[in-house]
Order: structure tokens, then sequence, then C-alpha cells
């Protein structure tokens, strides 16, 4: 049993400019540049449809990484995320999944996305959960890499946003 991650973002525009903003491969290089870390990249980028899948790659300094992960993993980590969207089963939003791997820490992370049309909005829907296989410390851990995520998932929506406000 893992650690749950919940996060949930609102934005002032429609589905499709909210889209352009969390997966257009423009805004992803842009938010990388601002938030990926040291060898952040997009590796692939595919789209085949109205489908899409991409990858990316984010650093994160040994020096930023809480003291319970250091303890476990001797220097940098290296971040890979792969992406997929779809347009939803009503047509109106989008919907995907994420997961995550984290070089040398035996685990990974899994999430559900969902772009939701509201009333004058956009929501951002992201629920998953952190596993972590090392016998008696994978627990802590999780922990640890849920609470980081979730606030990497805040730095993403308020790139998001800004992002919105310079599009309009």
């Amino acid at each position: 049993m893992g650690s749950r991650i919940e996060h949930r973002a609102e934005f002032a525009a429609d589905v499709a400019a909210t889209y352009a903003a969390v997966a257009g491969e423009a805004a992803l290089r842009a938010r990388l540049d601002e938030l990926g870390g040291h060898d952040a990249a997009l590796l692939a980028y595919e789209v085949s449809g109205t489908d899409l899948r991409y990858q990316l790659r984010q650093g994160i300094s040994a020096d930023k990484l809480p003291q319970a992960v250091r303890t476990l993993h001797k220097g940098d980590l290296l971040v890979t995320r792969t992406q997929t969207w779809r347009v939803s089963k009503d047509g109106t939003g989008r919907q995907g999944n994420a997961t995550v791997e984290v070089g040398g820490v035996p685990g990974d992370i899994a999430a559900r996305t969902a772009l939701l049309a509201g009333e004058d909005q956009t929501v951002l829907r992201i629920s998953g959960e952190v596993t972590v296989r090392i016998p008696l410390l994978g627990g802590k851990l999780e922990s640890v890499i849920a609470e980081q995520v979730t606030k990497l998932l805040e730095r993403e929506a308020e790139f998001t946003a800004k992002w919105l406000a310079q599009a309009s």
C-alpha cells in the first residue's frame, strides 16, 4: 500500500487552452526550462490523432533532497515521467495516465489525470499513488516523495496559470 497523491487546480480558461498550456510542446519545454532542474529534457512527444504521449526527464540535486531520501540514495535523482492524454469519454475534456520512475529508487508513481470543463474554468485533477519497495523504510519514503510530488504539481499549476495569462 502506497501513499496517496491528490491534486486539484483551477484555470480561468477553456479546456482547449488549458490543455495547450498543460501538454503543448512549447509549454512543456518552457516549464522544463523553469522548473525541470538539471538534465531536464523533453525525451519524447508523440501525437496520434487526438491522443498524446510525452516523456519528460527532470533532475533533482542531491542537496535539495529531503534527508530521508539522501540517507538511502547517494547523489542526484533523475525522474522520468511518461504522460498520456486522450479525449474524455463525454468529449468535453481530456483524461490520461502518468507514470513516474525515480532512478535508483525501487518503486514508482502512478496517477490518473483529467482536465474537466467547468463554468468559465477548467479543472485539472490528479489522483495517484507513490509506492516504494524498501522494507521498513518504504512507507516513510513514500510519504516524503508524495509530499515533494504535490509541491511540484503546485509549482506546475502556478506555471500553467502564468502561461495562460500571457497567452490571453
